[in-house]
């Protein structure tokens, strides 16, 4: 995965967790721990630092994204994880690789109709980024574990996938909160941290398992 292409997914693997956690509710924050409740809080810190344009405005000037290339790639970012996930649930041979990729199937399902839901509250027309490789990207990444026969080396190779990829996301917070110009887009993307910093403990543990990260 390039910088860039992490950086743009990221954004709105951001927003997208944040859909899914306005869906659950306040009371589902109540057993969150510190960390990521720090993490929230820091994202809010930084975006402030970044100095946020109004929410009436279209056009970002943090990371070049607009809303609506942030719908978008909520979209793409959803759709290729929970794809992922499934792949992994018929390839996986690991309980705890499976148990996960039965979350990513489930959450983010859920994250990509919240995402679509939200759009069209909004009124937002979901529209790519110029020089956006999200799709082929994600084809690539497909076909590579497809092309992988069963067994502990193809477990690790699709949890390495997901450390990196929700480190990517956690990294990019700030960013997509900077860029995004819809007040109530920025409010989910705060609250998104809780939910990508699950699924990406979650993922760590499981590459501690089966050796640990790949050099």
């Amino acid at each position: 995965m390039t910088t860039r292409h992490a950086r743009t997914l990221g954004a709105l693997a951001i927003a997208a967790g944040a859909a899914l956690t306005a869906c659950k509710g306040k009371d589902n924050y109540a057993s969150t721990d510190t960390t990521t409740t720090t993490s929230a809080g820091s994202m809010q810190h930084d975006s402030t630092a970044m100095g946020g344009s109004s929410a009436g405005g279209t056009t970002s000037s943090a990371g070049g994204l607009t809303d609506p290339n942030i719908v978008y790639i909520l979209d793409q970012a959803n759709a290729a994880d929970s794809a992922r996930g499934k792949l992994a649930e018929t390839k996986a041979t690991s309980a705890d690789v499976k148990q996960f990729a039965r979350m990513m199937v489930g959450e983010h399902h859920a994250l990509r109709e919240q995402g679509q839901a939200l759009a069209k509250k909004l009124n937002v027309t979901p529209q790519a980024p110029s020089g956006d490789q999200s799709e082929q990207q994600a084809k690539s990444e497909m076909d590579s574990l497809n092309a992988m026969a069963k067994g502990k080396a193809w477990d690790k190779a699709y949890i390495d996938y997901e450390v990196t990829y929700h480190q990517q996301v956690m990294q990019t917070a700030t960013q997509a909160l900077g860029a995004a110009q819809n007040a109530e887009l920025k409010a989910l993307i705060q609250k998104a941290a809780p939910v990508i910093q699950k699924h990406l403990d979650r993922a760590k543990e499981i590459q501690q398992k089966l050796g640990g990260a790949t050099a």
